[in-house]
């Protein structure tokens, strides 16, 4: 019964940190960040904003160029400057019209014409291991899952140890892609990255960058499956002695 319990448990801490890692996964706001250069690309529609007058001039409301992206997507799209952008790119809140470009080797450089660019990344190499643990932590997850579901009920302890072993191993590997995240985002010249070829254009540009929700929905995943994966251990273990 008590290991009943355990497991019912874990199945409960392995979903909702699986859930959370297809959700990092799988949407695009890892990386906020706004500015105030202007359009990102001269064939993008700016939004219309509504006027107010200023003796007797009509005035339009600041913009900012928000900035969102993650493993699939690099989008860009404008938004008063009175906007959170955190609020701006929840999903009840996405704009008309956006400017994206897929980002399949997120956060790869985006180097437009012969490389080296003056826009492109020496840090490369480094944060393309950010790609790799990615996929290496979701396969790790679905894969732990699967294994314990072929384990119910209770027939096979190996199953539940091995299982259990992914999940920690998934744990970990979103441990790893959390912290080279956060110092790809503190070390790194994080502007220049935003701003790329605007900024030759705009040197007092202001950028405000913030770690996005796909990043805390990461976070928070972490421990929710490395108790999974501890307790599964446990499970099989206690399975084998009691054989």
């Amino acid at each position: 019964m008590r290991v009943g319990a355990v497991a019912l448990a874990g199945g409960l801490f392995g979903a909702l940190g699986t859930l959370c890692f297809l959700l990092a996964f799988g949407t695009d706001y890892w990386l906020l960040a706004s500015d105030d250069c202007g359009l990102y690309a001269p064939d993008v529609p700016p939004v219309v904003k509504e006027t107010h007058s200023v003796n007797g001039t009509e005035v339009a409301p600041p913009s900012l160029t928000l900035h969102h992206e993650g493993f699939f997507w690099r989008c860009v799209f404008q938004a008063d400057a009175t906007v959170n952008a955190v609020v701006a790119t929840l999903f009840t809140n996405q704009p008309e019209t956006k400017l994206c470009i897929h980002g399949y080797l997120f956060p790869l450089p985006v180097a437009v014409g012969h490389v080296p660019h003056p826009s492109y990344d020496s840090t490369a190499v480094f944060r393309g291991f950010w790609t790799l643990l990615i996929i290496l932590g979701v396969v790790s997850a679905l894969t732990g899952g699967l294994l314990l579901l072929c384990a119910v009920p209770f027939t096979s302890p190996k199953l539940y140890r091995l299982g259990g072993a992914f999940q920690i191993t998934a744990a970990l590997l979103f441990l790893l892609l959390v912290v080279l995240y956060v110092l790809w985002a503190e070390l790194v010249d994080v502007r220049r990255y935003v701003l790329q070829e605007r900024g030759e254009s705009c040197p007092g540009a202001r950028v405000s960058v913030l770690y996005g929700w796909s990043f805390m929905v990461a976070a928070s995943g972490v421990p929710l499956e490395l108790l999974a994966g501890l307790l599964f251990m446990f499970v099989g273990i206690a399975l084998r002695v009691s054989k």
